[in-house]
């Protein structure tokens, strides 16, 4: 296993989290989840657990991962981002909100708002527990051309499932890219 931990520029969020992350294989990855589900989540502060899962998942599915981080305008935190990937070409900023309700419009503009100081290609990536509202998804086609991509629950459980989250991410970019829809339900494709 890799043993480096790279924390993007200003990163001080605590390495002991992405210790016990890199500690799971993709069995430990799905009981987290359960946990998550559960709200059971132990020794994890609210929302971590969450963030840590979905970089794990993107690491052991060959993606270079940036760990939650702060990004600092002299001494001055102007963002905490929550993570960082890189794969199959795509550069992408990672907002997890592990909330049971469903997320609004709000959190989407949130991470359009962070990719705006971002290069034009990057993509941002929320993934949300409890799913989105419907105005969420039909006002957040509207944020182009910032690309932002939803993962609700059952996509985080079919992609541990399934063991490969960098492919679901190059799936979902393709969908978006041909479609125009920020969300994809790709376990209804593989239904077919």
């Amino acid at each position: 296993m890799n043993t480096h931990v790279r924390l993007g520029a200003g990163g001080t969020m605590s390495v002991e989290y992405v210790r016990r992350a890199r500690q799971l294989g993709w069995p430990g990855l799905r009981r987290l989840w359960r946990e998550i589900e559960q709200g059971t989540a132990a020794g994890w502060p609210p929302g971590r657990a969450l963030e840590h899962l979905v970089l794990r998942a993107f690491e052991l599915s060959g993606a270079e991962v940036v760990w939650p981080y702060v990004v600092r305008v002299g001494n001055e935190v102007v963002e905490q981002i929550d993570g960082a990937v890189h794969v199959h070409g795509l550069s992408c900023i990672v907002e997890c909100k592990d909330t049971a309700a469903p997320l609004s419009i709000g959190a989407i503009a949130k991470l359009r708002n962070q990719l705006l100081s971002r290069p034009g290609g990057a993509i941002g990536l929320l993934f949300s527990r409890g799913g989105f509202t419907l105005q969420a998804t039909v006002l957040g086609r509207f944020v182009a051309p910032q690309a932002i991509l939803l993962w609700d629950g059952n996509d985080i459980a079919y992609h541990l499932e399934h063991e490969d989250l960098s492919r679901g991410l190059v799936m979902r970019h393709r969908h978006s890219v041909e479609h125009g829809m920020m969300k994809y339900d790709i376990s209804r494709e593989a239904r077919r």
